[in-house]
């Protein structure tokens, strides 16, 4: 789990120097990267063979991992996002778990076979497009997609790179069937377009709509009492010792030590505290809500009535951790392991029966429900306001490592589809319905999924982790989860939505419920969704015409 960022910030020297104070961090990814792209170009060569186009296969390679890479510095860091603002994790533990759950989730459940994008958007098989034209579609597309993706990263942007490489391939072979005089826009499925701008809204509405009522039940029924005991701490926030040192014959007018007027004292709480503090002043000073009552109450409390009602309030904060967070936990568990079945190991050929699947889904309920309750149990020799994060803290680094698996399973297909259908062709010099993916192309492109989040992912994160709201592990929970589930009945359904928008609108679903969403800065988000696909669709096609006039 997360260090606080302040422990964090003492692992550099106070000097930045070269590279600045992660150095070592930015040398050794960058030294893995370029090892990766050295092993990857030698094993290409000799998978492919010797009589192939030297020059083309090279920058096949690097359109397909600079595709990779970008995938990782928008659409990873948008998935990390809602921890590391969260203070869940920091940025080099996100660094370290998208390591692991990413490329396990590439290589375990990347898929041994891709379709080599013949159809769906765009008619290819209407075309006569030979295998060379094929390639160099999809190379333009990868790099389309590719660019615009770093434009938007830059820009803090976090878009759908599924749209982003959709548009790469339409501008690619829509401009190829003008060209060639074999087709143009008719060759496009506008009704699977259609689909695409109806995500636009249903995507963020559906994730807003899960996660308002999802983080305003946990409000409810698990912050609120551990508010009302911070609330009620004689300082300010809560304190173990507190209970000690209040007198409990001193009568004493406290309301010079109201909540409010200790708010500002928060600045010498730990930074745990701090946190737990924060998402709790969020939801008590709701203007009608119970903390401002509470506030307006315990102004004409004394020390002694004061430690009462915390006391009460510390044991219905405690109680709601162990009663009420396992089964949270439980459906949670349940929520994640059926969309990593779904969406993250689809392809690896599991046959699992009905029954069979919810038994195993049961089973696992039961156990993270016990091991729940026994850490909560556990949590109650902490402070309520530590107990609460760290509680939540674990239970987000859960559904960030299940994200990650889910991601590398599915979203490096976005990168890895187009680029295995030229490799394909460069070795059989035929296009095939099907190519098979090799377990090395699924391994660099990891590898260039994590990079990409380390060297240009910072600004996504921003914008998703502390942008659009503030995040702390109970919401950044609550946003992940809801996005889970939106995510798994889309998938059953086949709703057209973009797990990337769903996320930013189970974000903005926990800045209603904190009246704290930016919807200023929603606007060019949203304004970058719109134009994804025809940006990447034009970069695309200005990308085909110059690969056709050098090859």
């Amino acid at each position: 789990m997360a260090r606080t960022s302040a422990q964090d910030s003492t692992d550099a020297p106070v000097t930045q120097g070269f590279l600045g104070p992660d150095r070592n961090w930015h040398v050794g990814a960058g030294l893995m990267t370029l090892a990766t792209v050295v092993a990857f170009t030698i094993w290409a060569f000799t998978h492919t063979g010797t009589d192939v186009n030297a020059f083309l296969l090279i920058l096949a390679i690097a359109f397909g991992l600079f595709m990779a890479f970008n995938i990782g510095g928008n659409d990873v860091a948008n998935s990390f996002g809602t921890s590391v603002g969260a203070g869940t994790l920091t940025m080099k533990q996100a660094l370290v778990v998208a390591a692991v759950f990413e490329v396990s989730g590439a290589v375990l459940a990347g898929g041994s076979v891709t379709e080599t994008v013949r159809s769906g958007i765009v008619d290819l098989e209407g075309v006569a497009i030979d295998p060379p034209a094929f390639a160099l579609i999809m190379m333009s597309a990868l790099l389309g997609a590719a660019v615009w993706l770093l434009l938007a990263t830059r820009m803090g942007w976090p878009v759908s790179t599924t749209h982003a490489i959709i548009g790469g391939i339409v501008g690619a072979a829509v401009t190829t069937g003008l060209v060639t005089g074999t087709g143009g826009f008719a060759m496009v499925h506008w009704g699977e377009i259609g689909k695409i701008a109806v995500s636009w809204i249903l995507s963020p509405l559906l994730g807003g709509i899960a996660s308002f009522l999802l983080f305003g039940a946990i409000k409810r029924r698990i912050l609120a009492p551990a508010a009302r005991a911070i609330a009620l701490g004689s300082r300010g926030y809560d304190d173990a010792e507190d209970d000690d040192d209040v007198d409990d014959d001193d009568e004493e007018d406290d309301a010079d030590e109201s909540w409010q007027r200790h708010v500002p004292a928060s600045e010498r709480m730990t930074e745990l505290q701090q946190s737990a503090f924060a998402e709790s002043a969020a939801l008590d000073l709701t203007p009608g809500g119970p903390g401002a009552e509470l506030i307006e109450a315990s102004a004409d409390l004394t020390k002694k009535e004061r430690k009462a009602a915390r006391k009460v309030e510390r044991k219905a904060a405690y109680n709601a951790l162990e009663k009420r967070v396992p089964p949270l936990a439980a459906g949670a568990a349940m929520v994640l392991a059926a969309m990593l079945v779904f969406k993250g190991l689809d392809n690896v050929g599991l046959n699992i029966s009905v029954g069979g699947g919810v038994l195993m889904l049961v089973m696992l309920a039961l156990g993270v429900w016990m091991a729940t309750t026994i850490f909560a149990r556990a949590l109650k020799k902490q402070s309520i306001s530590r107990a609460t994060f760290i509680m939540f803290s674990w239970m987000q680094v859960f559904t960030a490592c299940a994200f990650a698996f889910s991601h590398g399973a599915n979203d490096i297909a976005n990168a890895i589809g187009p680029f295995v259908a030229v490799l394909d062709v460069l070795k059989t010099g035929q296009i095939g319905a099907e190519a098979a993916v090799p377990t090395a192309a699924l391994i660099a492109f990891g590898v260039a999924l994590v990079s990409g989040l380390w060297f240009v992912g910072r600004k996504v994160i921003h914008t998703v982790g502390t942008g659009l709201t503030a995040m702390h592990p109970s919401s950044g929970f609550a946003a992940e989860l809801a996005a889970a589930t939106i995510v798994l009945l889309a998938s059953v359904l086949g709703l057209p939505v973009s797990s990337t928008h769903i996320l930013i609108g189970a974000v903005l679903g926990v800045g209603i419920v904190n009246h704290a969403a930016n919807w200023r800065l929603m606007r060019p988000i949203f304004l970058a969704w719109i134009i994804t696909l025809p940006a990447a669709a034009g970069i695309g096609a200005a990308g085909v015409l110059v690969l056709r006039a050098i090859f």
